[in-house]
């Protein structure tokens, strides 16, 4: 079991959260920036103040001080949507979209993780990677092996990482994807066992665990109307014990080819998402329990019909954006002011490995760019306080999880990063030699936009959750020219 307790100690550098719990429109009102502020951690691992550090309380005082001064201070991200079985499989060539990538790319990938030396070393590097990109929280699509998903657990638990996963649910689908099959008694059958074994293990209560499930379709393509059935039944049961519900939803429209169509030609339904809302029947029929809810997540929704805007927002479903993937598969954009305009709550996922980029900031750097191109009256300049929200806040919202961490509220878990801009000497002259305008308010989004776009994963010196360092698994060992050409390939 790990251990929640922290230190109490005062970490003084500047501080940036968007406090309190606003809408992604209101974050720049609620952005909360200290030059030289302090944010200071309990025994318990909880945030005991937050302000500046010139007005540190006395009861704060005699307490050890981690100095950043000349560095920063975030809450830690938190990353809605990306897959542990692909973690080799960032860059991945298929030669195709969505549906060509998944038969040519990642249904071979995933089925390697049958060996479970093989999974237990893959679960070790996807742990690895999420440390060193500051990614303290995540949804995390899983494998189809338990063994593998064991790993990944046990994994996430030895370093102290927040986990929410489960394992890929497939009862139909390709040739390529045959390993990655179970029968529709058997899905159901393992993804009890996988809540049973894995669901709140570490303190037994969901309102404080650090490692939790899912059930987790990997859409609707690759199941049928008697597994969406098993599924609405089987979550009605587990729903009240904190479980969560996560897939892909309008990800590819490619025309008479793509995903969307085919879901509405197999299943005769009016909408995609009817079929993860218990409407799976033709015509629209309901044929079994709603999967949406606060606790329920779907990656993409890049080409959402209103009526399907108006019901994830209607039963707090969140969207987990994926601006990287989305260019890399060419599924299109999300439409940002559409989506947030219906009041859907938006956080971000890297979809790794769709994805290529594992720092979360660097997928709100893409967010950034391809809604700025948006055509017309649809395309804005996302703030930074906004970018910061979606990456941290959202992100925490949309895992029902907002009372306990994504921003620095006093009370809430020392879930946090520390940033040393010296480590990574191209964010260091950006931030000290950028212009910034006279205009006080404007020259704190400038510092905020340029640290969030310009960051790296070398800056990041520490990632804390509940005050604790979380300590990433030993490397494997690598021959000299294996570390050279994984250098090569991977991005800083």
């Amino acid at each position: 079991m790990t251990s929640i307790r922290g230190a109490a100690q005062v970490y003084r550098g500047h501080v940036f959260h968007i406090a309190g719990s606003p809408t992604v429109s209101e974050a720049r009102r609620h952005l909360v920036s200290l030059p030289d502020g302090a944010l200071v951690t309990g025994r318990e691992g909880q945030i005991d103040w937050v302000g500046d550090f010139a007005a540190l309380p006395a009861e704060f005082a005699d307490l050890p001080v981690t100095d950043n001064r000349g560095g920063f201070i975030l809450p830690g991200f938190v990353d809605t949507h990306l897959h542990f079985p692909q973690t080799y499989s960032t860059d991945a060539y298929g030669g195709g979209q969505l549906l060509e990538w998944l038969d040519n790319c990642v249904f071979p990938a995933e089925s390697k993780l049958k060996d479970p030396e093989f999974g237990a070393r893959i679960a070790r590097d996807f742990t690895r990677r999420r440390i060193a990109a500051g990614t303290m929280s995540a949804l995390v699509f899983g494998s189809a092996f338990p063994p593998a998903q064991d790993a990944l657990f046990a994994e996430s638990e030895r370093a102290g990482l927040r986990l929410v996963s489960g394992r890929g649910i497939q009862t139909i689908g390709s040739e390529s994807s045959r390993a990655l099959l179970t029968g529709e008694t058997e899905a159901l059958d393992l993804v009890t066992a996988e809540i049973d074994r894995w669901h709140a293990v570490d303190t037994g209560d969901p309102a404080t665990a650090l490692l939790q499930v899912a059930v987790v379709p990997r859409f609707s393509l690759s199941v049928t109307p008697t597994t969406l059935a098993g599924l609405g039944e089987l979550y009605d049961d587990v729903r009240g014990r904190g479980v969560y519900f996560h897939s892909h939803l309008n990800e590819n429209n490619r025309p008479g080819t793509g995903e969307i169509d085919a879901v509405k030609a197999i299943y005769r339904v009016d909408t995609y998402l009817d079929t993860y809302d218990g409407r799976f029947l033709p015509g629209s029929v309901r044929g079994g329990s709603s999967l949406l809810g606060r606790r329920s997540i779907l990656a993409h929704a890049v080409h959402c019909e209103d009526a399907e805007l108006a019901r994830l927002a209607e039963t707090g479903t969140s969207v987990a954006h994926c601006p990287t993937s989305q260019q890399f598969l060419g599924s299109g954009t999300m439409p940002w002011l559409r989506t947030t305009g219906f009041g859907v709550n938006v956080a971000i996922g890297s979809d790794i490995g769709a994805g290529d980029e594992w720092l979360v900031s660097r997928v709100l750097n893409d967010c950034f760019k391809v809604h700025l191109s948006e055509p017309g009256d649809a395309g804005l300049s996302i703030d930074p306080a906004a970018l910061l929200f979606t990456g941290t806040l959202a992100g925490a919202r949309a895992l029902d999880m907002e009372a306990r961490f994504g921003n620095f509220d006093v009370g809430k878990d020392a879930d946090f990063l520390l940033i040393e801009p010296d480590r990574w000497e191209p964010l260091a002259s950006v931030l000290e030699r950028g212009i910034r305008a006279d205009d006080a308010e404007m020259a704190t989004d400038q510092t905020l936009f340029a640290l969030l776009l310009a960051l790296r994963q070398p800056a990041i010196t520490g990632v804390f959750v509940r005050g604790r360092r979380v300590q990433a698994p030993e490397p494997e060992h690598r021959s000299p020219v294996s570390a050279r050409l994984t250098g090569r390939s991977e991005r800083a």
